[in-house]
This record gives C-alpha cells, structure tokens and sequence, in this order.
C-alpha cells in the first residue's frame, strides 16, 4: 500500500519535482563559466571547484623542474608568494596545475595557491578570474622533497595563445626552490600573502624563471590531446626575445591553432616545451653550466591533490624520457631535438652510434605506450667556440642515421631548414642569433615551419 501526504499529492509526484528541480540546478551549474561572483570579494571569482564542461584534458603549457634555485638552499621562499606567468597553446574550460618540489630537501608547504588569466602585461589579473586552488578539496598541501602534487581542478575559461598567472604561497622554510631558469618570460614574487591580489603592485621582484610550477592543464574541447616537444636549449627557446612567446615551439601552437580555423586536415593538439639548456641524450647532470645529482627517471603524476615520491634528479634524455614526455596529459605525439649537446660537450669525441642508440631507446619506450614520435636532425654550428671538423662529421653521421627512417616515425629536418646554402656547416645567417649555435627569432620560425603538420596526425606507424 502506498502512503500518501496529508495534502494528498501521491509521494511519486512529489519525487518527480525533486527530480526536476535537481535537473534544473545541475543545468544551471552546468552553463555557469565560473564567472559569477561573491559580493563583498573585491572582484574576486572563485567559482566552482568541479569542471561541468565536456571534452579531454591535455596540456596547454608545461616546463621541465631543471635545479635548485641558488640562494634558496636553507630557507627557500619562505613568507613570500610566486606569481609565474604561462603562455597557452589551446583553451579550455576548466584548469588544474602541477606543482614540484623535486629539488626540495624539506617538505614543501603552500597555504595558498590561485589561478587567474594576466591583465595584459605584469603581475595584474584580469577582473573576475581569480580561482582558488584546491588540492584533494583542501586549500594547504604539502608536497614532500622529491615530490609533485596536481590541483583539483577549476572552472575557468582560458584562452589560447594568451597569460595565465599562477600563484603560490609558502609561509615556512622549505629548502632549495625547485626552478626552471632561462624561461625567456618574466614571472614575479611578492612579500606576504599575495595570491589573490588582483593589482600585481605588490608583485615588485622580477625573476626570468618559473618557481614551482611544472604544468598547466585544460579540460577542453578544442584539442584531441598533446604534443610534447623533448629538447635543449634550441627547444627551451634561448636568445629568442623575452616574454615575446617566440620559441618554435609557441609557433608551432599557433600554426596548429590556424590550421584548425582554416578547416585543413590538421591534427587538434596542445603543445608543451619540455626543453632543458644543456640537456643531453646519454649524460646527466649537465644544465647550462651546473652539475646535479643523478637519480632515477620519474613516474608519472596523477591528479587530486595525492602526491607521489620522486628522485631528486637531473636526467639526461634517456631518464627523463618517462616523466618530461610520457607523463605530460593525454599525449599523442613526442617530438625529439635532442643531440647536438653530446656532441659539444663530451670532452672526448662523441659516438654518433651511441647517440643514435639513446634516441632509438625513446622511440621504443613512445612506442611501447602507443605514443608516435618524430625526430629532428640536429642543426650545424660552424663559428660556434666549440666546433671542430670531427664534431661535424659526428653530426652528419647521426643526421644521416635519422633521415634514413630507422629511429623514428616521421623527421623533421631542421638542418635542411636553417642551414646556410653556402656552408651547410653554418646556420644562415637570418637565423642565427650571432652565437653560431642558438637561432634568432626567425629561425625559430623557421624552425616551426619546417614540421610537416601531418607528421603529427595518426597513430604509431606499424613496423615488420
């Protein structure tokens, strides 16, 4: 028998509008963009902590942890908040970021943590966009020595091609700062706790460097997944002009980007810049002038504020192949510059078999995840202080290695691209930036261009 209400209204109906009014609630929430906002905030948004848009996560921007920020070693950043700055190479809809303490001797504690979409250029954030991160729903986390942890995500509509601020705060000591240095874009540090101020007056120190921040992700649905370009310094974007975003890897984004709006055949794919100054395919340790420890390679991060145990580490290619590459989101493609470093910086003369072989092994372990990858030959430096005639001819003999299709997928063939037809031993010199070694801006357009689009579309080549 079924029990009805005084006011004779069946229990089945009244269920049925509470059905509807949750449908309605979750639609509302649903066309929300996470711009509503709190009275009494000063401008300040922090929307809804759980993405309600449809689509992938992929990465939109990232950069490898490189050393321990010198004059950090005993109190780190301790009573201050770090407002990096990140270039997007494809919107979304909702975001979440990762933050490292891979270089930290000490637990790492952060109170505070935002997002926020740049108000053009400096520190200041656009109105309305602040978001408060949270890790595994709290707003402290404390990420171990050694360690990474991932934000829970946040509703927040960001552009591609355009800023966005990240910041942090850590009101106790924690060691050496985990940095990437030479990152060619002006991030910023204030005293106190600045994280959701939306002026970036108080943000008065400058530092070409990011702190911390490792990766930005987007839940989008302008993109299938991520290209992951592995490199050095030529892929880091040294000598390309400060906070321009002219690293060949932006160009190649924004080529992606137009591809798309032209309605060609092109592949949908984030791009990050996993490139490292000095980095090598077989040696650790080397990073633009600084030795570090050697370790072990990195598995990858998972998301929800739960943090995971790391080496403290330093890797050539072949051991940071599984975090830099393998563990960025929803990779599709690597693509590989690495190589021109063991040349230059092996004190004996290098062995292009040797080299070949590390590269091989990348492809194998891309392979081996269902990853597609393709390699760059390796560009001349003629006129650069560490030239020599049998150095050339170990890079011929590893770009021949690479043309002839036995280590990897597709090829891009920067030498052939920015050689100098006079002297294919020198860059041309439109796109060299005068050291001999590093391009100019427009080579790395240059750079940018010579990759076949369609090298990036399509699964990983069947091999008998």
């Amino acid at each position: 028998m079924t029990r009805r209400h005084r006011g004779g209204a069946p229990l089945a109906a009244i269920t049925a509008l509470i059905v509807a009014l949750s449908a309605a609630i979750y639609f509302a929430v649903a066309l929300d963009d996470g711009t509503r906002r709190r009275t009494g905030d000063g401008g300040r948004s922090y929307g809804s902590a759980v993405p309600a848009s449809s689509g992938v996560w992929v990465g939109t921007w990232s950069a490898s942890p490189v050393a321990a920020e010198p004059g950090t070693e005993v109190s780190g950043l301790a009573g201050r908040s770090v407002r990096n700055v990140v270039h997007t190479s494809v919107g979304g809809t909702s975001a979440r970021v990762t933050l490292s303490n891979l270089f930290g001797r000490a637990p790492l504690s952060l109170t505070h943590a935002s997002v926020a979409l740049a108000d053009g250029a400096g520190a200041a954030a656009e109105s309305g966009t602040m978001r408060r991160l949270t890790f595994g729903g709290r707003t402290t986390v404390v990420v171990p020595p050694g360690a990474q942890v991932v934000s829970d995500p946040v509703v927040l509509r960001v552009p591609y091609d355009g800023d966005v601020l990240v910041t942090t705060y850590s009101p106790t000591a924690s060691g050496p700062v985990t940095h990437h240095p030479r990152a060619r874009q002006i991030s910023y540090g204030a005293a106190g706790d600045r994280t959701e101020d939306l002026t970036g007056a108080a943000f008065t120190e400058q530092v070409d460097a990011w702190r911390y921040l490792t990766a930005l992700d987007v839940l989008t649905d302008e993109a299938d997944g991520t290209v992951v370009v592995l490199g050095d310094s030529l892929t880091d974007g040294s000598s390309s002009s400060v906070g321009e975003n002219r690293r060949w890897t932006d160009v190649l984004a924004r080529r992606l980007r137009q591809a798309a709006e032209d309605g060609r055949d092109a592949p949908r794919y984030g791009v990050v810049n996993q490139g490292i100054s000095g980095n090598r395919v077989l040696a650790d340790g080397f990073v633009g002038g600084v030795t570090s420890p050697v370790g072990e390679s990195l598995p990858r991060g998972r998301a929800g504020g739960r943090v995971e145990r790391f080496a403290v580490d330093n890797p050539s290619g072949l051991k940071r192949f599984e975090r830099d590459a393998l563990g960025r989101a929803n990779v599709r493609v690597v693509v590989m510059d690495l190589g021109v470093n063991d040349i230059l910086r092996d004190p004996r003369l290098a062995d292009p078999d040797r080299i070949l072989d590390g590269l091989r092994a990348m492809a194998d372990q891309a392979h081996g995840h269902g990853i597609k990858i393709v390699g760059a030959t390796l560009m001349p430096f003629k006129g650069h202080p560490g030239y020599t005639d049998a150095r050339e001819e170990v890079r011929q003999r590893i770009n021949a290695g690479i043309r002839d299709g036995r280590v990897f997928d597709a090829v891009a063939d920067f030498d052939r691209a920015l050689r100098d037809p006079y002297d294919p031993r020198r860059l041309a010199s439109d796109y060299d930036c005068g050291d001999h070694l590093h391009p100019s801006d427009r080579g790395y357009a240059r750079m940018a261009a010579a990759l076949d689009l369609a090298d990036l579309a399509g699964a990983v080549p069947a091999r008998l």
